[in-house]
C-alpha cells in the first residue's frame, strides 16, 4: 500500500511533466520560424536591462535566502544569511531531478545545518514552514488576479486551468496540514518514512514557533513573487517593447502555477508553453513572446540553476574544485595546439592585418603552441598543489589569451583561456607547496647555460652547412631564425634535403625539448622538508606527556619513530609523521585538556606545516574532538571503533559469558596457566616471546607496523608487565604486555599474539588475566584498541559508503571482522574514531602516506 501511494504521489507527477513535455516539443517544432526570429531579437537585447535583470535575480536569490533564515528562527534555531542562500541555492539546483520538485528537495542538504546544533526535528519544521509559505504566499498574489483574467477578461481556458490548479492546491495544503495535526492519514504516512515527524507534529500542536517571524517569511516571500513580475518586465524592456503591469503580473502568475503543477524539471515546457500563450494575448507577436520569455527563464531559471552548481563547486574541500584547474589548464593546452595546427578563418586573419603586423601574428602562432605543450606538462604539477605551478599555470593562460587573440581574433579558445584564469586566481588557495629552491636556481642556470649552447651550435652549423644540405646559404640572420625555431620545435624556414639535415634539425629539437623540460620540472619540483627530532626533544616530550597525557594513544606519541611539533603560545606538543607531501598527527595534541588550548596548538601546527609544504591530517580522532577540528574547515571520515570495557560491571558469569568460561576451563584442562611477569623481563623470556612474535608475524603473512601501535621492542618489552600463557613446561604460546594508559582510571595493552600451534582460547585468557589485574589496581576500564572500518550504519557520503562497502563486501578485509568479534565477547562500549583531513582529493593518496607512516 506505502508503495502503491507513494507511484501514485510521484510518478503521476512525473507522467504530468512528460506530458507538458511533449506538449512544448510540439509547441516549439509548430514555431521554429519564430524561435529563429527570436535569437536574432534576443541579440539585439538591452545589455544595460539585462545586467538589471541580473542584479533583481541576485535579490531573488537573497530572499530565499532570508526565507530560511526566518523560517528557522521562527522554530527558536539560527542560521546565517550565508547559510540560508546556500541551502536555497543547493535545493533548487536538485530539484530540478527530483520527480517531487522542490518539495522532495526540503529532505536534502540538511547535515551542514545539523553540525551547527540544530536538531533535525527544527530543520523539519523549518523547512515546512518555509514550503507553506512559498505556496501561501503565490495563492495570496494569484488568487485576485486569476479572478481578474477568468471573469473580466474572459481570458483563454489557460486561466481556468491555472485557477483551477490553485484553488485545488489550496485546498490539498489545508486538507493535509489538518490531517497532519489531527494525526490522520498523512500523519500516519509520515511517520512511516520519519518518525521524527512525530515531534514536529508535537511542536506545532504546543504553540513552539513565532507567529512574527512566520510574517516575516510571508513578507519575504511575497517579495520573491514581486521579483518574478519584474524579471517578466524587464526582459520586455530589455527587448524594446512595452511592458504593462497586468501582463507582467498576469504572464508571472499564469507560468508560476504551471511550475507548481508541473514540479518535475521545473515545470521544464508547461512554464514556456503557458507564458507564450499568455503574452501574445496582450498584443505581442508569438517571436516577441517568445524572445521574453526565453530571457525571463534566464533570469528567473537559469541563472539560479548555475548559482546553485556554483555552491556545489566552490565549496572549501569539494573534489571537484581540486580537479578542475588541473582539467582546464590540460584542456586549454590541447585547444592551443589543435588551434595552431588548424587553419585560421581568413575573415578573421584579414581583419587582424589591418592592426598588426603578419611578424606579431607568426609570433603568436608560436606562443600559443609552446604555451600549450607547456599547459599539458603544467597540469600534472598543478593537480599537487604546487604554488609555482599555479604561477606558471597563470602565466601560460595569459600568455594563451593574449596569444589567441593576436593569431586570428580565436575569441572562443581566448574565453576559455581567460575562464581558466578566473578559476586559477578563485582557487589560488590552494596552492601553497613550495618549490624547490636550490633545485629551481640550478634548473634555470643549467637550462640557461643548454639554450646558450644550442643556439650558438645551431647557429654556426646553420652559417657554415653546405648549400645541397637546405638548397641555400644561411645568412647569420636565417641562421639564428632557424636555430630558435628549431629550438621550440617549430619547422624551419627551409625544408631539409638531406638525411643529415634532418638529423641536425633533430638534434636541435631533442636539446631544446630536454632544457624546455628541465627548466619546468626545476621551477615546479615540490620542496622536500626533513626533518626528524632529537634525544632532547624526545625528553622534552615525554616530561609533557606526563603532565598533559590523558589518551590511550599517548604512549605511542612519544615513540623514536615521531617527529615532535612543539607550541610556542601552548605548552604542549603535536607528535606526527612525514610521508608524500603529508604531516600525519597522531590523535589530538598533548597539552591542557580544554578546547581553547588545543585549537591554538593545532592552528600553530598548520601554519607551520602550511609554511614547509606540508598537508595536515589528523589520526585516531575522537568524535567528541570532531568540532574544534571541523572548525579549521577539516572533513572527517570514521575508520573505525574504540572498545572500552566497562570493568566494575563486566563478570563471566551469565549466558552470553558461557564461551569465555568454555574456553578457560579447555585451556586448564589441557595444563596451560596464565602467568603474570612483572618488570624488569628477564632476557630468557624476552627470547621466548620473540619466538612467539616472530611466528604470528609468520602465520599470518604480516610485518611490524608502528605509528598509532608498539612493534615487538626487546628494550621497552623488559621494563613492562607480560601476561603470557604457558603449559607445564614453560612453553609460551601467547602473550600480551601492558603499557601506559593516560586515561584516568583506565589500563590497556599493545602486542597481543599467539604461536599457530596455541590452543583456542588463549587470546580470551590473556583477556580475562588483563581484566583481573586492572580490577586489582582500582582501574575501572579496559581499552582494547580499535576494530578497523567498522562501525558505519548509514553512510553519510561517498567516502563513508566506500569504507562501508570494503569492509562489508571485500576479502582483503574480512579479518577485521574476526578482530571486531574477538573484541565483542567482552561487551564493550564502542566509541567511533577518525581520521580528520583537510580535502576529499586528500582521500586518493592519504592511504599511501598512512601506509607509508606506518612502517617501521
Amino acid at each position: 500500500m506505502k508503495n502503491l501511494l507513494k507511484s501514485r504521489n510521484y510518478y503521476l507527477k512525473e507522467i504530468l511533466a512528460f506530458l507538458f513535455l511533449l506538449l512544448a516539443i510540439y509547441f516549439f517544432r509548430q514555431q521554429q520560424s519564430d524561435i529563429v526570429q527570436s535569437i536574432a531579437v534576443l541579440k539585439n537585447a538591452d545589455p544595460n536591462y539585462f545586467l538589471i535583470g541580473l542584479l533583481v535575480t541576485g535579490f531573488y536569490i537573497l530572499l530565499n535566502g532570508l526565507m530560511y533564515v526566518y523560517a528557522f528562527r521562527a522554530v527558536h534555531s539560527a542560521i546565517s544569511i550565508k547559510d540560508g542562500v546556500k541551502l536555497f541555492l543547493k535545493r533548487n539546483l536538485i530539484s530540478v531531478f527530483l520527480p517531487g520538485g522542490g518539495v522532495t528537495s526540503l529532505a536534502f542538504f540538511n547535515q551542514e545545518i545539523e553540525r551547527k546544533g540544530i536538531s533535525k526535528t527544527r530543520i523539519n519544521f523549518a523547512s515546512y514552514i518555509y514550503a507553506v509559505i512559498g505556496i501561501a504566499s503565490l495563492a495570496f498574489v494569484a488568487f485576485p488576479v486569476l479572478v481578474y483574467l477568468a471573469i473580466v477578461r474572459s481570458s483563454s481556458a489557460s486561466s481556468w486551468i491555472a485557477f483551477a490548479g490553485i484553488v485545488g492546491i489550496v485546498v490539498l495544503l489545508v486538507w493535509a496540514t489538518w490531517s497532519f495535526l489531527e494525526k490522520g492519514w498523512v500523519f500516519k504516512q509520515l511517520i512511516k518514512i520519519n518518525p521524527q515527524f512525530e515531534m514536529l507534529a508535537e511542536e506545532i500542536n504546543v504553540g513552539n514557533f513565532s507567529v512574527k517571524e512566520i510574517l516575516l517569511v510571508l513578507l519575504f516571500s511575497i517579495g520573491i513573487e514581486i521579483t518574478g513580475m519584474l524579471h517578466l518586465g524587464i526582459a520586455m524592456k530589455a527587448l524594446g517593447l512595452s511592458a504593462s503591469l497586468e501582463s507582467c503580473i498576469a504572464g508571472y502568475v499564469i507560468a508560476t502555477l504551471f511550475y507548481v503543477i508541473s514540479p518535475f524539471l521545473r515545470g521544464l515546457g508547461a512554464v514556456e508553453v503557458s507564458m507564450i500563450l499568455l503574452i501574445t494575448s496582450y498584443g505581442f507577436s508569438e517571436t516577441q513572446a517568445i524572445s521574453i520569455t526565453i530571457l525571463y527563464r534566464v533570469f528567473e531559471f537559469w541563472t539560479p540553476l548555475i548559482a546553485g552548481i556554483g555552491s556545489f563547486l566552490f565549496n572549501r574541500g569539494n573534489i571537484l574544485l581540486r580537479l578542475l584547474p588541473a582539467i582546464l589548464l590540460a584542456l586549454l593546452g590541447l585547444v592551443n595546439i589543435i588551434s595552431v595546427l588548424t587553419p585560421p578563418l581568413v575573415e578573421r586573419l584579414k581583419l587582424l592585418e589591418d592592426f598588426i603586423p603578419i611578424a606579431t601574428v607568426h609570433l603568436s602562432n608560436l606562443a600559443v603552441l609552446m604555451s600549450g605543450i607547456s599547459l599539458l606538462v603544467c597540469a600534472a604539477f598543478l593537480i599537487r598543489g604546487l604554488r609555482n605551478a599555479w604561477f606558471l599555470a597563470l602565466t601560460l593562460s595569459l600568455i594563451s589569451f593574449v596569444g589567441h587573440l593576436t593569431k586570428a581574433i580565436d575569441y572562443e579558445e581566448a574565453t576559455l583561456a581567460l575562464f581558466t584564469m578566473i578559476v586559477l586566481v578563485i582557487t589560488r588557495k590552494q596552492y601553497y607547496v613550495k618549490s624547490d629552491r636550490k633545485l629551481q636556481n640550478f634548473g634555470i642556470l643549467l637550462a640557461s647555460s643548454v639554450l646558450a649552447m644550442v643556439l650558438v651550435y645551431g647557429v654556426i652549423g646553420f652559417y657554415f652547412l653546405d648549400k645541397k644540405e637546405f638548397g641555400i646559404d644561411f645568412s647569420l640572420s636565417n641562421s639564428i631564425e632557424n636555430s630558435v625555431r628549431s629550438f621550440f620545435l617549430l619547422e624551419t624556414t627551409v625544408a631539409p634535403l638531406t638525411r643529415f639535415a634532418k638529423g641536425f634539425i633533430h638534434s636541435i629539437n631533442l636539446l631544446g625539448s630536454l632544457s624546455l623540460g628541465l627548466l619546468i620540472y626545476a621551477f615546479v619540483k615540490p620542496y622536500i622538508f626533513r626533518y626528524s627530532s632529537d634525544e632532547e626533544e624526545q625528553a622534552k616530550a615525554l616530561e609533557l606527556l606526563a603532565k598533559y597525557g590523558h589518551t590511550a594513544d599517548d604512549h605511542f606519541k612519544v615513540d623514536a619513530d615521531k617527529t615532535f611539533f612543539f607550541g610556542t603560545k601552548i605548552e604542549g606538543f603535536i607528535a606526527y609523521k612525514i610521508a608524500s607531501g603529508f604531516a600525519i598527527a597522531l590523535g589530538e595534541p598533548v597539552c591542557e585538556n580544554s578546547t581553547e588550548s588545543m585549537r591554538k596548538l593545532i592552528h600553530e601546527f598548520e601554519v607551520f606545516c602550511k609554511r614547509n609544504s606540508l598537508k595536515t591530517a589528523y589520526y585516531k580522532i575522537d568524535e567528541s574532538k570532531l568540532p574544534l577540528f571541523e572548525s579549521f574547515g577539516k572533513k572527517s571520515l570514521p575508520i573505525g571503533q574504540e572498545a572500552i570495557v566497562n570493568l566494575q560491571t563486566f563478570t563471566l558469569e551469565g549466558k552470553d559469558k558461557k564461551s569465555l568460561r568454555n574456553a578457560l576451563n579447555a585451556l586448564e584442562k589441557k595444563g596451560f596457566k596464565t602467568v603474570i611477569h612483572q618488570a624488569p623481563i628477564k632476557d630468557g623470556l624476552l627470547q621466548k616471546l620473540k619466538h612467539v612474535s616472530d611466528d604470528w608475524l609468520r602465520s599470518l603473512d604480516r610485518k611490524e607496523m608502528v605509528f598509532s601501535q608498539g612493534m615487538f621492542n626487546w628494550n621497552e618489552l623488559k621494563n613492562q608487565t607480560i601476561i603470557t600463557i604457558e603449559n607445564s613446561d614453560e612453553k609460551i604460546v601467547s602473550f600480551l604486555n601492558i603499557i601506559p594508559d593516560y586515561t584516568p582510571n583506565e589500563g590497556t595493552y599493545d602486542l597481543v599474539r599467539k604461536t599457530e600451534d596455541a590452543p583456542s582460547g588463549s587470546m580470551d585468557a590473556l583477556i580475562i588475566a588483563l581484566i583481573s589485574q586492572l580490577k586489582e589496581q582500582g582501574l575501572s576500564a579496559l581499552n582494547m584498541g580499535v576494530a578497523p572500518m567498522s562501525g558505519i550504519d548509514q553512510p553519510k557520503d561517498f567516502p563513508e559508503w566506500t569504507v562501508k562497502f570494503a569492509y562489508e563486501k571485500l576479502q582483503q578485509f574480512r579479518h577485521y571482522h574476526g578482530l571486531r568479534d574477538f573484541k565483542d565477547k567482552f561487551n564493550p562500549t564502542w566509541v567511533n574514531k577518525y581520521l580528520a583531513y583537510e580535502n576529499h582529493y586528500d582521500l586518493i593518496s592519504l592511504p599511501m602516506a598512512l601506509g607509508k607512516v606506518m612502517k617501521p
